[in-house]
């Protein structure tokens, strides 16, 4: 009698081991993501380009250039871990997309700009849940997120940080400058600072929005590429609001001490403009002694990110 030979049937096999799950990019048919960035662009189009010319023209938005090629790298660099997700589609995308969509209608209607681009985003994150699951939006919200960061802020709410500001910076440049280490005979009303020679206007673009709103995206981008804790890279954005105050109002003394003790007429053309690249570089200085002062007092020992 021959030996029973037992052999295992395909059947009783894992799934995993008879097919690779499928990735996320595979999710969807290339001609149906052809039509749906269309439609995208159907919708999208004036405000995308509206967007941009912004970033153009507007010194205080400019890096949004760098915005979506950031989240593109991020997204690139995390390619391998994406593709492992298995899509799990989700019926609450559609909900998020309607949403965008009626927002995307109110911005049109009301002609407000930041609601339409709002939309945007949350167009693409409806989508990415109703096609792609929770799970794969939950592996690029850091990405999604930043990308926040290229939409200019509402004009409302643009003056009510840059006022504030203004008073900020004038008051802390006005009382450095007529302190004993310099001792310039200055007076300030409101963001006004009254020289012997010549009055400086503290503008909204020396408010330091631009910088602040500048810095903020660069101390993002920079956490993400230098650290490793989480808790560290939110400590370095946030640090990037002082900083940025700080590193204006030495734009502001050292205004007022080329007016005082120098040539009150170059201050006011290529010196003043060439400050604002100079402040930028000392706040990266600031930011990158903020990282270094953190990793001195609580260094990093194997923390995943």
């Amino acid at each position: 009698m021959s030996p029973t030979v037992h052999t295992e049937s395909s059947s009783a096999r894992p799934p995993s081991l008879l097919r690779p799950s499928p990735s996320s990019l595979a999710a969807i048919p290339l001609w149906q993501l052809a039509v749906l960035t269309a439609l995208f662009l159907w919708l999208y189009w004036g405000t995308l380009t509206h967007l941009v010319s912004q970033w153009y023209h507007d010194p205080d938005f400019s890096h949004g250039f760098f915005v979506p090629l950031f989240s593109a790298f991020v997204l690139w660099r995390g390619r391998t871990r994406l593709t492992r997700i298995a899509p799990k589609p989700s019926w609450a995308g559609l909900g998020v997309i309607l949403a965008a969509l009626c927002l995307l209608v109110l911005g049109q209607m009301g002609a407000e700009l930041f609601l339409s681009r709002l939309s945007l985003l949350l167009l693409l994150a409806g989508a990415i849940i109703l096609f792609f699951g929770w799970d794969l939006f939950r592996a690029v919200l850091f990405p999604w997120a930043f990308l926040l960061l290229m939409i200019p802020i509402p004009k409302i709410l643009f003056n009510q940080i840059t006022f504030p500001l203004q008073l900020l910076a004038s008051r802390v440049a006005a009382g450095i400058l007529r302190s004993p280490i310099f001792g310039v005979p200055v007076l300030r009303e409101g963001n006004v600072i009254y020289l012997a020679s010549m009055a400086l206007e503290v503008a909204e673009a020396c408010s330091g929005i631009r910088s602040l709103m500048s810095l903020l995206t660069l101390a993002i981008i920079y956490g993400y590429l230098m650290e490793r804790r989480v808790w560290v890279r939110w400590a370095l954005a946030l640090g990037s609001v002082p900083i940025a105050v700080a590193a204006n109002s030495v734009r502001i003394i050292g205004t007022g001490l080329w007016v005082q003790y120098w040539d009150a007429d170059k201050a006011e053309g290529y010196f003043h403009a060439s400050w604002g690249w100079i402040i930028f570089i000392v706040a990266f200085v600031m930011l990158y002694a903020l990282h270094g002062l953190i990793r001195l007092i609580w260094p990093a020992r194997g923390v995943q990110a």
